[in-house]
């Protein structure tokens, strides 16, 4: 792991995931870490060398008190990681938020990325009554979740236990319970390394970003991917950003939720590498 500067004092933890081939930048969801995109990473091994980060309020990034939560900072993060490594003619994959934030670096700054494959990407096309009042409920329903567990083990049981995280594989949910919890100052238990109140602003932060405007600006081929079983992005709402990308192309998989690429990584994997 290297930490790696980004704008407001952010230090990104990135991780070299191993692979080989061109790189393949891997943005992963709001309230995760890089290393729930390990398994996702070496079934892609053989094609691409893969790279991740945590972003910034997550996993082992370091970042300064006072941020504003702002969804173009994580597109500022995407551009700092490829940067720092030095990556050019990159592939990227962003799940939900990671894909908002991948599509808008690309949308900033067009010919950055050869292609982007993103699964659920949080960008609304309108803002309405409806999706206030269900992102609201996650806003405030993420201010509940539990944040210290007495042990590892503890946390993995809890989570398999129910959902949403029990429909994550297996070696996804130990990943998550590995690298998006601290140990304890008082070494008594292990804390979420993103804390509730800082996922829950991000959330909120999300119904003002303006990203989806920015999608005609996206020069590279872009597939946009759907679980069939998802309840958090609606099919009109990947029919709409599909629309809006120059060119863009839509995939649905009908097993999978929102949490699709760390429930399946195996089937993600295999449609990224069949359209490479």
């Amino acid at each position: 792991m290297r930490r790696l500067p980004s704008t407001d004092g952010a230090q990104l933890a990135t991780y070299d995931m191993g692979g080989h081939g061109p790189p393949l930048l891997m943005a992963h969801a709001t309230g995760f870490c890089a290393g729930v995109l390990g398994p996702l990473a070496a079934s892609l091994g053989d094609r691409f060398h893969c790279w991740a980060y945590d972003a910034r309020g997550h996993g082992a990034t370091v970042t300064p008190p006072g941020q504003d939560w702002a969804w173009s900072t994580f597109a500022d993060d995407v551009l700092a990681v490829l940067e720092g490594l030095g990556l050019v003619d990159a592939t990227a994959f962003g799940h939900s938020g990671g894909g908002a934030a991948v599509l808008d670096a690309e949308a900033r700054h067009p010919g950055t990325f050869r292609a982007l494959w993103c699964f659920e990407p949080i960008l609304w096309p309108a803002v309405t009554d409806e999706l206030v009042e269900s992102r609201r409920s996650l806003v405030e329903g993420t201010l509940r979740r539990r944040a210290t567990f007495a042990s590892r083990h503890e946390a993995y049981e809890n989570f398999a236990a129910k959902p949403p995280l029990a429909s994550l594989h297996p070696d996804v949910l130990r990943a998550y319970v590995d690298c998006g919890f601290a140990d304890t100052a008082e070494d008594d238990g292990i804390r979420l390394r993103c804390p509730p109140e800082v996922e829950s602003a991000i959330y909120r932060q999300g119904l003002l970003h303006d990203g989806f405007t920015r999608l005609p600006m996206v020069a590279c081929p872009v597939t946009v991917a759907r679980g069939g079983r998802s309840t958090a992005v609606e099919a009109a709402v990947i029919e709409a950003q599909v629309a809006a990308l120059p060119k863009g192309r839509a995939a649905t998989f009908p097993g999978l939720g929102h949490f699709g690429p760390m429930e399946g990584p195996a089937p993600v994997a295999a449609h990224i590498l069949a359209g490479d």
